[in-house]
């Protein structure tokens, strides 16, 4: 069964909201828990299946910054357990931010078992390893700490460019109807999708690290 991926609360502390934005008003839920904080990237939403994949939307439609990823999906569906899907985020095309040092076009960021439960991190690394794909990089593991969690904002992106923010999940398992109070982003002030939206633009690819070329 498809699931379109949650919407993420935004930390209180977080910059750039709009009047539709989930906010929480606290953060207590996440004192004395393991988490692990990753670079929220600027691309797309896209959740894999074994026989099928999708952006954000369950009805996405074909799209030129999208061949790219259905063709890593159609490298690896077949390892892919029937029920299980892989979310992470497609970077092919610029967005809002420009990369130019990336090491993959698609970064995991959860995996989802047919129990409709988020694998911990520790599983998710392992599957992605046997997968062969990248998950988003971590800026931060360990034991919940506000002012280091807010420290993982340095206005650079790893792969260059700006950095949009970042996203903080408990390392553990969750089951699904837990996404709100186990996963949280902080987005930097004034980002923006531009005023013609990306989809109606020319596609303009991200560029790569010549380590990977």
């Amino acid at each position: 069964m498809r699931k379109k991926y949650p919407r993420t609360f935004h930390l209180p502390w977080s910059r750039s909201k709009t009047d539709d934005d989930k906010i929480l008003k606290t953060v207590c839920h996440f004192e004395g828990k393991e988490v692990v904080v990753t670079e929220k990237l600027d691309g797309e939403n896209t959740t894999m299946y074994r026989d099928s994949i999708h952006a954000r939307s369950l009805d996405s439609k074909d799209h030129e910054s999208r061949h790219w990823v259905k063709m890593l999906h159609g490298t690896i569906s077949f390892q892919i357990p029937p029920g299980w899907r892989i979310c992470g985020e497609n970077v092919f095309a610029m967005h809002s931010i420009y990369y130019g040092e990336l090491t993959s076009y698609f970064y995991v960021f959860s995996i989802w078992n047919e129990d409709n439960q988020c694998l911990s991190w520790d599983e998710t690394l392992e599957w992605a390893e046997l997968l062969g794909v990248k998950v988003a990089p971590v800026l931060y593991r360990g034991i919940w700490n506000e002012q280091k969690v807010k420290g993982c904002y340095t206005r650079q992106s790893v792969f260059g460019g700006e950095q949009e923010g970042y996203v903080v999940r408990i390392a553990d398992a969750f089951p699904y109807d837990q996404f709100g109070t186990c996963v949280a982003k902080f987005v930097r002030k004034n980002h923006v999708q531009t005023e013609e939206h990306w989809l109606s633009k020319p596609v303009v690819p991200n560029g790569v690290s010549s380590m990977w070329k």
